[in-house]
């Protein structure tokens, strides 16, 4: 099966969000949690407070909130009536919902969601910009990379270098998902491919 072939295969399945969860998404704290969730794996009303020094009375309702759309779901096994651990059901997530686009409340709720993802991201980046690239020891200074590269492509050629690209990730997420150890971290992965817009002709 083809690198193309396996991306197809495996995101056909991903959850696009409907505008009932991405309006429920929609909130910067709600974006937040979901975001350490994601990266961070299970976490408890109390201990995401005390990241994102917010109360934990304030973490637990915008926790149900979530939960209430299916984005998070409570930890099996794991807990109690006082401590609730919650998590993000593994799979690929779609904030691109078509549907939800047409509609100004949906129009709007996206663009609060995808535009708290990126800042996030963007502030991890220059974070480890600014300070992890000399706080970090030798071995995470080798294993990290910052790069960015301008190709000539058709629409054609693009789509197959971002299958191949989303092929490579996908393989490094099954592989070391549920790595523990040592030495182990979480590592965030970016990849963005998009066209640059045209220059204008000079007379």
């Amino acid at each position: 099966m083809s690198p193309a072939e396996r991306v197809e295969t495996r995101h056909a399945q991903d959850r696009v969000l409907d505008t009932g969860a991405l309006r429920a998404l929609a909130h910067p704290l709600r974006v937040r949690i979901y975001d350490i969730l994601s990266q961070y794996g299970p976490q408890t009303a109390s201990s995401l407070a005390e990241r994102l020094g917010e109360s934990s009375g304030s973490t637990s309702y915008h926790l149900r909130a979530l939960a209430k759309h299916d984005l998070i779901r409570e930890v099996d096994g794991r807990g109690s009536a006082r401590e609730r651990w919650w998590e993000r059901p593994i799979g690929g997530v779609s904030f691109a919902n078509g549907e939800a686009l047409k509609t100004p409340s949906g129009r709007a709720a996206t663009q609060i969601v995808m535009s708290e993802f990126f800042q996030l991201r963007q502030a991890q980046l220059m974070r480890f910009v600014d300070s992890g690239l000399t706080e970090e020891n030798g071995p995470w200074q080798d294993a990290s990379m910052i790069s960015t590269a301008t190709a000539r492509l058709t629409p054609e050629q693009s789509t197959e270098l971002t299958r191949n690209i989303m092929a490579l990730i996908d393989e490094a997420v099954d592989k070391y998902r549920n790595q523990t150890g040592d030495d182990v971290r979480p590592v965030t992965i970016r990849a963005d491919v998009f066209p640059l817009p045209e220059l204008e002709e000079q007379s």
